[in-house]
């Protein structure tokens, strides 16, 4: 069911394909005005569109209407490309041809003119797992390409290809989907498989597929196979081994009233359920999040959380119970703790010393508190000193510099310069008739 769901919704033309709308346009743009490049790159993430915008390039620069910014997906040339039954397009696994001898043999027939096309259009997936000998065998061929051959590599690790494969390539680099553009495009793939879903089950999918379209369209058709005409919170989480809103509020009862032994027991129940510990953390980084946004703003962040009705209130509650300082702080330390948890010997031991500090951190914040009175009052001490030495040197440097006025005074040729001085001044004024 996943695979025919992936195979039927497969974008055709570049208008379908989810996100990566910038190079869309860009390559739409070069196919209508035939301004297509001999070398392509594309890198990014796993299920992203790599490979569905290579097979649409092919199709919309060898349609009957070229120059077109869309594939028409009826001339035989569409429809053959389509099916992959083209002659003139041929998709190659990087991983499966990394000889050399392989790429010497591609070099032979990208030589031959197409059969039924405008172009022959080789797609190399997974292209960094080329040999470096096979990657200097293209080089000659991507510097003098001939004119009716497009290559198209497709990467999830472009700093594996050489410096020189990259300069002779027009490089997209594809964005993970957003999480509301998944959802989006599973919620108009339920519609058309006319099935009924909670919206709060397709919120789940698309974030399990963590900014990949594929990685979550192959999710839902597994859930779907379970879940018979209705897509369920419940079964998605039972399905994919995810927690449940259930699980989070004996979580964070159990931390507020420091209750270590159920924190305990709700360890080994992570542990033997089988949960995505990776995914499970993520949602609990998120809650504390969650809960900071409602200790500042109350409801008005109803529109930033997840929660609603009944859900919003008992989480206000529980945001005022803790306080912003505690959940900030609980916050951070999640967000800190997250990877050393999932790379551990053991994760659910781990985890189960985050709960416990996170129980234990009233006990720890007023120790901290403490210390830093100590620490301000420290600072206070020292500025004090410092202000005294200041005052000590200033007073210093005024002593200093009257010391040095009385000792020039009394220099003995200063004393005479200066009697000298007071007699013209005399001899000036009896000039003047006396007048000061």
């Amino acid at each position: 069911m996943a695979e025919q769901l992936t195979a039927k919704y497969r974008p055709q033309c570049f208008a379908a394909v989810v996100g990566q709308d910038p190079i869309k346009k860009a390559l739409s743009r070069a196919a209508q005005e035939d301004r297509v490049a001999p070398a392509y790159l594309f890198s990014g993430t796993r299920g992203v569109g790599k490979t569905t915008l290579a097979r649409i390039l092919a199709k919309v620069v060898n349609c009957t209407k070229a120059p077109t910014p869309e594939p028409c997906n009826k001339c035989p040339s569409c429809m053959a490309i389509t099916k992959g039954t083209s002659p003139d397009v041929l998709e190659i696994d990087g991983a499966s041809h990394t000889g050399v001898d392989h790429v010497r043999k591609l070099r032979e027939d990208v030589f031959l003119p197409p059969l039924n096309s405008r172009y022959k259009v080789i797609i190399i997936d997974e292209a960094h797992m080329l040999s470096k000998a096979a990657f200097n065998a293209l080089l000659k061929t991507l510097e003098e390409p001939p004119k009716h051959c497009i290559f198209i590599f497709a990467t999830t690790e472009v700093e594996k290809f050489p410096i020189t494969i990259v300069s002779r390539c027009q490089h997209y680099i594809f964005k993970s989907i957003s999480q509301k553009e998944i959802e989006e495009h599973l919620k108009n793939v339920l519609k058309k498989e006319q099935i009924e879903f909670e919206p709060e089950a397709v919120e789940l999918i698309a974030k399990k597929g963590n900014g990949s379209i594929r990685d979550a369209m192959s999710l839902l058709g597994q859930v779907l196979v379970f879940s018979e005409n209705i897509l369920q919170a419940k079964d998605v989480r039972m399905l994919l081994g995810l927690a449940g809103e259930e699980l989070f509020e004996q979580i964070f009862k159990s931390i507020f009233n420091s209750d270590l032994e159920r924190l305990h027991n709700i360890s080994e129940e992570i542990r033997e359920s089988g949960l995505d510990l990776s995914f499970f953390l993520k949602e609990f980084i998120n809650y504390w999040r969650n809960l900071f946004l409602l200790s500042q703003l109350g409801k008005k962040a109803s529109s930033l959380v997840s929660w609603k009705g009944e859900s919003l209130e008992f989480w206000l509650k529980v945001a005022q119970a803790f306080g912003e300082s505690r959940i900030h702080l609980s916050w951070q330390m999640v967000l800190e703790e997250a990877k050393n948890i999932l790379k551990g010997t053991d994760p659910i031991l781990s985890l189960e010393l985050v709960f416990f500090n996170l129980a234990y951190l009233p006990k720890l914040v007023p120790v901290r508190e403490e210390n830093l009175s100590l620490e301000v009052e420290a600072e206070k001490k020292n500025e004090i000193n410092n202000r005294t030495i200041d005052r000590q040197i200033e007073s210093r440097e005024n002593n200093t510099e009257k010391n040095f006025r009385e000792k020039v005074k009394s220099h003995p040729l200063v004393h005479k310069i200066l009697e000298e001085f007071d007699a013209r001044i005399v001899e000036i004024r009896k000039l003047n008739g006396g007048s000061k």
